[in-house]
C-alpha cells in the first residue's frame, strides 16, 4: 500500500478462492470481477443478461489469460431466477469465499417485479437478501469468507417506510433508491451480527463507490441528483471518479486482511472521491430495531429463512 493509498495492487493472491459477483457484466461489477480474476480467483459472473455476461467473461480472459471465470444467469427481480441461480451455484461450488452483492438499479419509473415488489426495493435489497440466504451454507463452510454488499451515499437521506415498502401510496424514484440503499446497510449489519452470534467463519461488510460515472448515470441531470448532501451539490462534473477507483472500496472490503465484519468502506474524501478507507454510515443504518424489523419482513416477503438466528431485540 503506497503512502496509505490502497489500490488494486494491494489485493492479495486469491488463487484457489471462489468469488460470486452480481451485475458483473459492466461498470463497477465488471471491474471488481476483473481484478479478482486477475489475482487468481475463480469468478462467477451472476448477471441478468447471460449473453452480456459471457462477453464480459471473454473480456476478462482476454486481459488475463490464466483467469478462471464462469457465468450464471441471475435476475434479482425474480425470486424464481434467484433460486435457480443459487441452486446452480450451490451445486457447482461447495465453497464460496466471496459473495459480492453489487448489482442494482436507480431512479426508475414505477414498476413491479414478477413477485409484486416495487422494482428498486425488490432488486437492490430483496433479491440480494434472498440470494445471500440461499448460498449462505456455502459461505459458512468456508473459513475467512465474506459477504460484501454495495450501498451508496444515497443511503444517507434514506428512510425505511415500513408502512409502505412497496411505494403503493406514492412513489418518488429518488426516495425509493435511497430507501433501498439504506436497506442494504441495515441488512449488512444485521447479517454480520447474526454471523458473529453463531460463531460463523463468515463476515458481512458494506461498501459504497463514491460518485462514479457508470451506466446508472445516463445524463448530467441524473448525476446531479446523485450529489445528495448539501456540501456535494456545488461539486463540478469533473469531480467524479472512474469505475477503476469506484471499485476499490468493494475490493478492499472483500480482500483486505485487515478489514473486519460490520465495517463500511468508501472513498476517503467527503465529496465521494479518493482511495478507499473505512467510513461511517448514517445513524439510521445503525438502528438495531430497524435492522431486525427489515430482516423479519425480508424473510416473510422472500420466503428465504436464514440458518443464522438472533435473539429478539427487546424494546
Amino acid at each position: 500500500m503506497s503512502k496509505g493509498r490502497w489500490t488494486a495492487a494491494d489485493v492479495p493472491d486469491l488463487t484457489g478462492r471462489t468469488a460470486v459477483v452480481t451485475g458483473a457484466n459492466a461498470g463497477i461489477g465488471f471491474e471488481t470481477a476483473q481484478v479478482l480474476a486477475g489475482r487468481g480467483a475463480l469468478v462467477v459472473l451472476a448477471c441478468r443478461n447471460f449473453g452480456k455476461a459471457r462477453q464480459a467473461a471473454d473480456r476478462i480472459r482476454a486481459a488475463h489469460r490464466e483467469a478462471h471465470t464462469a457465468v450464471v444467469r441471475l435476475d434479482l427481480a425474480s425470486l424464481a431466477s434467484v433460486r435457480e441461480a443459487a441452486e446452480e451455484i450451490g451445486a457447482t461450488y461447495p465453497h464460496i469465499d466471496l459473495l459480492i452483492n453489487n448489482a442494482g438499479v436507480m431512479e426508475l419509473p414505477y414498476e413491479r417485479t414478477e413477485d409484486g415488489f416495487e422494482l428498486t426495493f425488490g432488486t437492490n435489497h430483496l433479491g440480494h437478501f434472498a440470494l445471500t440466504g440461499l448460498v449462505l451454507d456455502r459461505l459458512t463452510a468456508t473459513p475467512g469468507s465474506r459477504v460484501v454488499t454495495m450501498s451508496s451515499v444515497g443511503h444517507e437521506p434514506g428512510v425505511m417506510n415500513f408502512d409502505d415498502l412497496q411505494s403503493e401510496r406514492g412513489y418518488k424514484p429518488n426516495e425509493a433508491y435511497y430507501q433501498s440503499k439504506l436497506a442494504n446497510l441495515l441488512f449488512t449489519y444485521e447479517l454480520d451480527r447474526r454471523l458473529r452470534a453463531a460463531d460463523a467463519p463468515t463476515q458481512a461488510l458494506g461498501a459504497h463507490p463514491g460518485v462514479v460515472y457508470t451506466d446508472l448515470f445516463r445524463t448530467r441531470s441524473r448525476l446531479d441528483k446523485a450529489l445528495l448532501s448539501p456540501w456535494m451539490r456545488p461539486i463540478n462534473f469533473w469531480a467524479v471518479q472512474n469505475v477503476h477507483k469506484g471499485a476499490l472500496p468493494m475490493l478492499r472490503a472483500a480482500t483486505d486482511p485487515a478489514a473486519s465484519g460490520g465495517e463500511y468502506y468508501g472513498p476517503h474524501r467527503k465529496h465521494g472521491t479518493g482511495y478507499p478507507v473505512a467510513v461511517k454510515s448514517s445513524p439510521r443504518s445503525h438502528d438495531v430495531a430497524d435492522q431486525a424489523r427489515l430482516w423479519d419482513i425480508s424473510e416473510q416477503l422472500t420466503g428465504v429463512r436464514y440458518a443464522v438466528t438472533m435473539p429478539p431485540v427487546l424494546p
